[in-house]
């Protein structure tokens, strides 16, 4: 069953209606409602064009945040083949808001690395919704590592509202590790790659997107900070988000814009929760060409390319 977003509601009533009819057809099929409920879909997919034709950003933040919308376990799931996760940070423990290891996207040895925040109540608290603690970012930066010393590209997939505030996490270090992951990245000799496939909150999401290339699925957000978060610092006022939202250019066409991202992914009609299977081939084909863009370039000309890019972020949006 479809769950719908608040500024769905009048949608949800439309695709009741036709379900309702259909329903009514299958139990009595003396009953022709075909051309009534084909009406009705008509409608709703009018209503759906318009609606996510003009999303604002703190409409896109909850599409990027709708619990049917597709995780990084269900893209590694389809595109990657040969997928053998690895564990641990050799230090403390295993981060499970943080999935990582060897696998194949057509063909090609890969590291996969990503922010996992579970599919129901049970997965979510124990992914911890996506957010990561120190370890999870030492895991991360011993698999980039690793990918370095074999000559694997990186792929991340970003997916999370910011790394765990929580005692224990900064009493193990929460920002010496966000900062060494983010290092990291830029250290690597390899491609490294990163889509946003959902929510890319703040340092959580930068330790693992420091890359060469960076794309963002066209309803997902990336900030320094929520906007909730962002609304109780500037107005003390945690309802204040959709101005919050609107402050910090957090949609993908505004990153687009400023250069902080290279490339949107087009997403099926009314988000990637809609079709799950369309989105993750867009990403899948995505990633193929990102990855293909740096063959034959040699480790320092990687290195060069991820330092440029980053150096230059935001001239595009002050010349403009």
């Amino acid at each position: 069953m479809t769950q719908y977003l608040d500024f769905e509601k009048p949608l949800s009533e439309i695709e009741g209606k036709a379900e309702e009819l259909r329903a009514m057809g299958r139990k009595d099929a003396s009953v022709d409602v075909a051309k009534e409920a084909s009406a009705l879909d008509e409608k709703a997919r009018g209503m759906l064009t318009t609606l996510y034709g003009s999303l604002t950003p703190w409409q896109k933040a909850q599409v990027a945040r709708h619990a049917e919308r597709p995780h990084c376990k269900d893209y590694i799931d389809a595109l990657f083949t040969d997928w053998t996760p690895l564990a641990g940070d050799r230090n403390f423990a295993d981060d499970h808001a943080v999935m990582g290891g060897l696998a194949r996207l057509d063909g090609r040895a890969v590291m996969v690395i990503g922010h996992e925040k579970g599919h129901d109540t049970r997965t979510r608290i124990e992914r911890n919704f996506g957010m990561a603690r120190p370890e999870g970012y030492r895991k991360a930066i011993r698999l980039m590592e690793m990918a370095d010393k074999f000559g694997l590209p990186v792929v991340t997939l970003i997916d999370t509202p910011g790394a765990y505030p929580g005692k224990g996490a900064e009493e193990r270090g929460q920002s010496e590790a966000i900062a060494r992951s983010t290092q990291a990245c830029l250290r690597l000799g390899v491609p490294l790659v990163s889509v946003v496939i959902g929510e890319g909150g703040s340092g959580g999401a930068v330790a693992f997107a420091t890359a060469n290339s960076v794309a963002m699925l066209e309803h997902s957000i990336y900030s320094v900070i929520s906007p909730e978060g962002c609304a109780s610092i500037l107005w003390k006022d945690a309802e204040k988000m959709r101005e919050a939202a609107e402050a910090l250019r957090l949609t993908a066409q505004d990153l687009l814009k400023l250069g902080v991202i290279d490339r949107i992914v087009r997403e099926p009609l009314g988000g990637a929760h809609r079709d799950s299977k369309a989105a993750i081939a867009s990403v899948g084909a995505a990633l193929t060409s990102m990855i293909a863009a740096f063959d034959g370039k040699d480790a320092d000309a990687i290195r060069r390319a991820r330092r440029q890019k980053f150096l230059s972020i935001g001239s595009k949006g002050l010349a403009a």
